[in-house]
C-alpha cells in the first residue's frame, strides 16, 4: 500500500485541481484501491479574519497591486484550467474565508473515518458556500454522513487544532513552502497541480524503487504559498 501524503488548503484553487489530477493518475495506474491517502492542513493566511467583507477578485486585486478586472481576468484563466479537470469552478461566487475550522472538522472526520475534503473543495469552489461559518459546516458535515451532535461539539470547541498545528508544523519541517504539495511514502514529493502524465511517472517510479533517503522534489507547478498564489 502506497502512502500520499497532500498538504493542501480549501482556499487554494490549485489544490482541488490538483487532488482531481492526482486521482486521474490513480486511476489510469488502476491503483485506487491501493493507496493510502492522508489529507494534511497548510493554511495559506493563518491570520485571515473571522469575516472578510471583500470579494474574491477585490482581494487578489489587493494582494497583488492589480485593478479588479484584472484579477476578474486571472480567476477567469483559474476558472477555465479547472474546467479542463470537469470542475466548474464559480470564482464570481467565493466567499472568501479563514479555513482554520474546516481544518479542525477535517481531522474530526478522519476519525469517524470519513473523508471530506472533497465536499468542502466543491462547497467552496463550485457552490460559493462559507467554511468559516457553522451552520454552514454542520450541513456540509451532515450531508458526508458526520454526527451533527459530534460536529457541533467540535466547531464550539478547539478540538483538534493542535493536529492542524502539527500538520503546519510538519510541512515546515519538510520545506513545504507551497500547496498542493504531495508526498510518496516519505521518499518523493510533487509540489504544485502537476498533469497526470507527472503523478502517473513519480508513482511508477516509487513502485520501481526501494529506497531514497527523503522527499526530492522532482517538479514543481501551479501551486499557492503563504505570499500568495502563482498564476
Amino acid at each position: 500500500m502506497m502512502k500520499i501524503e497532500i498538504w493542501s488548503d480549501y482556499a487554494c484553487p490549485f489544490c482541488f485541481i490538483g487532488k482531481r489530477r492526482l486521482e486521474s493518475a490513480l486511476a489510469e495506474l488502476d491503483m485506487k484501491n491501493q493507496v493510502d491517502i492522508e489529507w494534511k492542513s497548510f493554511e495559506l493566511d493563518p491570520n485571515a479574519p473571522a469575516k472578510i467583507e471583500e470579494s474574491m477578485d477585490e482581494l487578489l486585486a489587493s494582494k497583488y497591486g492589480m485593478t479588479v478586472e484584472q484579477a476578474k481576468g486571472m480567476s477567469a484563466q483559474v476558472a477555465q484550467t479547472a474546467a479542463t479537470d470537469g470542475l466548474n469552478y464559480r470564482m464570481d461566487a467565493i466567499k472568501p474565508a479563514n479555513t482554520f475550522n474546516a481544518h479542525r472538522l477535517t481531522h474530526h472526520a478522519l476519525t469517524e473515518g470519513v473523508e471530506l475534503s472533497e465536499t468542502l473543495f466543491r462547497a467552496y469552489f463550485e457552490q460559493g458556500e462559507n467554511l468559516n461559518d457553522s451552520e454552514t459546516l454542520l450541513r456540509l458535515a451532515k450531508e458526508a454522513g458526520l454526527s451533527p451532535e459530534k460536529t457541533a461539539e467540535v466547531l464550539a470547541g478547539d478540538a483538534f487544532a493542535e493536529a492542524v498545528r502539527k500538520d503546519e508544523s510538519e510541512a515546515s519541517e519538510i520545506g513545504v513552502q507551497g500547496v498542493p504539495f504531495f508526498v510518496f511514502d516519505r521518499k518523493y514529493a510533487v509540489s504544485g497541480a502537476q498533469p497526470v502524465e507527472a503523478f502517473v511517472q513519480v508513482i511508477e517510479k516509487r513502485l520501481a524503487e526501494q529506497e531514497t533517503d527523503k522527499p526530492q522534489l522532482l517538479s514543481s507547478a501551479d501551486a499557492c504559498g503563504t505570499d500568495g498564489c502563482t498564476f
